[in-house]
């Protein structure tokens, strides 16, 4: 598992959800804060999430009341039903993956963070996988979830794939107890095979980023909001992954 990430990945810091501003009206995960990213030369990072007709669309939430007009779990719905639906503060639409690799056009890094309730569901790496085949530019993909890490060896073995933790999980229902504990150390990566990881900065340094530097594995952290998360994702990591801020 030691090390052969590429140096893109770690060369410039990361938008988290995109250069989002929602006082300017720039709102996360939207094709505004994508260009913003662009314009700015950094690289971006953004969630995904399956539909109910098996699309991969850039949104964080399980749910669209906090950012849409709509009301229903992302889940329920067909990708052509969340297209339709208005942001509250913004005239942007929701994009699927498809449309966000047409927008970067490999201009910027991509990180991919692909949301997961740990229930064994594999749709979201299956098609992440499918639209990144054709896709040129530099891309990453990462989860909390280290099924989804793993399910990414098989589906698309040249894709950059990472995983995402911090040191303390609420434990998940149907888990075994200590798993959550697993996760926060990493203790899934013999069978996982991240070739990255991204770690919470509050949780810096930890022995899992320490031990995963030592063997080559770069270290992304997040969410990056002040000098001092800089000053410590400088010290313990190799790039941050930054919201509020311009590193």
């Amino acid at each position: 598992m030691r090390g052969s990430a590429p140096a893109w990945l770690t060369a410039r810091p990361i938008a988290h959800r995109g250069l989002h501003n929602a006082a300017a009206g720039i709102i996360e995960n939207t094709p505004s804060a994508v260009r913003a990213a662009v314009t700015a030369n950094y690289g971006i990072e953004v969630d995904l999430q399956i539909t109910a007709d098996g699309e991969a669309m850039v949104f964080h939430d399980d749910a669209l009341g906090r950012l849409t007009e709509g009301t229903a779990p992302l889940a329920s719905q067909t990708a052509a039903a969340l297209k339709s639906i208005p942001f509250k503060a913004t005239a942007d639409r929701m994009m699927t993956l498809g449309d966000l690799c047409d927008l970067v056009a490999g201009r910027v890094p991509l990180v991919l963070e692909l949301k997961s309730r740990f229930d064994g569901d594999l749709r979201v790496a299956q098609r992440a996988a499918a639209v990144l085949a054709s896709y040129a530019g530099p891309v990453a993909a990462m989860s909390f979830d280290p099924m989804l890490v793993h399910a990414l060896r098989t589906l698309a073995p040249s894709l950059l794939r990472g995983i995402v933790a911090e040191r303390h999980f609420e434990e998940a229902p149907g888990k075994p107890p200590g798993y959550s504990l697993a996760l926060g150390l990493l203790l899934h990566a013999p069978w996982s095979r991240p070739l990255f990881v991204a770690y919470s900065v509050k949780d810096l340094p930890a022995p899992a980023t320490a031990l995963a530097r030592l063997i080559g594995l770069p270290v992304l952290t997040w969410t990056v909001r002040s000098d001092a998360d800089l000053t410590r994702a400088r010290r313990y990591a190799d790039q941050a992954i930054f919201e509020g801020i311009r590193p």
